[in-house]
């Protein structure tokens, strides 16, 4: 049941993504990941009676982990608006490595000689999607001609002259670093509450986050962003998702460095919704990199 929940996670995860790119074409990032924040809190309110009863020290760890949260987003944001979406998405694999090292190390979870090759062959899945060959990057250099959208992928193919690639590759970084442990702490804090504790005092946390940032920076919301109604599905995934994988980790059975590697049903949701929902061309050398993952994922889990 725990992988059919994480599996759940995994779809809906690559699911929001295509949504994210919806909401997005309305409103700015910043908008967009305060709002959707806000409204996932206001879709847990309902969980309030059954989130009491924690001890002070728990309240601590939550308010930890929505912490590295906050920080997650905040740095991968920053990161992505700099950097070359290909190096970003090469950088966003480790990821999955930090995930399964603290499962092993943190969790001393063992892994067998199947469910390490597993993982290598979603890494190389993965890889494979970022480092394209010669002329599947011809073929959609020419579709990006034809639609007129590539001085767009120019410009964020080059960093300008004023920007420090080292920072934003180690806020990248720091990003994938902080997923990683907020992913483990939840396995942690499953095992001495229910998912309703954690994921109420989760999003308090981190909607209060996210309303000290933009009185600090000054960040200016618009109100038309409560129109948008792709930020309403958004939040509405989020919260469904995030409570499948709290469950899952509420399961003695469930493992950290299982849940790494089928989670990564996402890139391959993505990957579906760009060839059925943005018609994009040119799909067929990625839906072969998803087969690639899923043959990862299937090894890795029946390991």
């Amino acid at each position: 049941m725990w992988m059919l929940l994480v599996l759940f996670y995994g779809v809906v995860k690559g699911a929001r993504e295509a949504v994210k790119k919806k909401a997005l074409k309305k409103n700015t990032v910043i908008e967009v990941l305060v709002v959707y924040t806000l409204l996932s809190f206001l879709l847990c309110i309902p969980q309030v009676k059954d989130a009491g009863g924690l001890e002070s020290s728990q309240y601590l760890w939550i308010a930890l982990k929505s912490f590295c949260i906050f920080v997650a987003w905040i740095c991968s944001f920053k990161a992505i608006d700099k950097l070359p979406i290909s190096m970003y998405g090469v950088l966003d694999l480790s990821r999955v490595i930090f995930a399964t090292l603290l499962g092993v190390v943190v969790l001393s979870e063992t892994m067998s000689p199947l469910h390490i090759l597993g993982l290598f062959i979603v890494l190389f899945g993965l890889l494979l999607l970022k480092f394209k060959p010669g002329f599947i990057k011809r073929a959609e250099m020419k579709d990006m001609l034809e639609s007129g959208t590539v001085m767009e992928r120019v410009k964020e193919a080059g960093l300008s002259d004023s920007s420090k690639t080292w920072f934003y590759v180690l806020l990248a970084f720091i990003s994938c670093i902080l997923n990683a442990v907020s992913g483990t702490m939840d396995k942690i804090l499953m095992k001495d509450m229910n998912s309703s504790q954690l994921q109420f005092w989760y999003m308090l946390f981190l909607t209060l986050y996210y309303v000290l940032y933009i009185l600090v920076t000054r960040t200016k919301i618009s109100l038309s962003v409560f129109r948008n109604g792709w930020i309403w599905l958004l939040a509405v995934l989020f919260v469904a998702a995030d409570k499948a994988l709290f469950i899952a980790n509420a399961d003695p059975a469930s493992r950290v460095t299982v849940m790494t590697l089928i989670k990564q049903t996402g890139t391959i949701v993505t990957i579906l919704a760009g060839k059925f929902v943005f018609k994009e061309k040119n799909v067929a050398y990625r839906l072969f990199c998803a087969g690639v993952i899923l043959a990862g994922i299937v090894l890795g889990v029946v390991a």
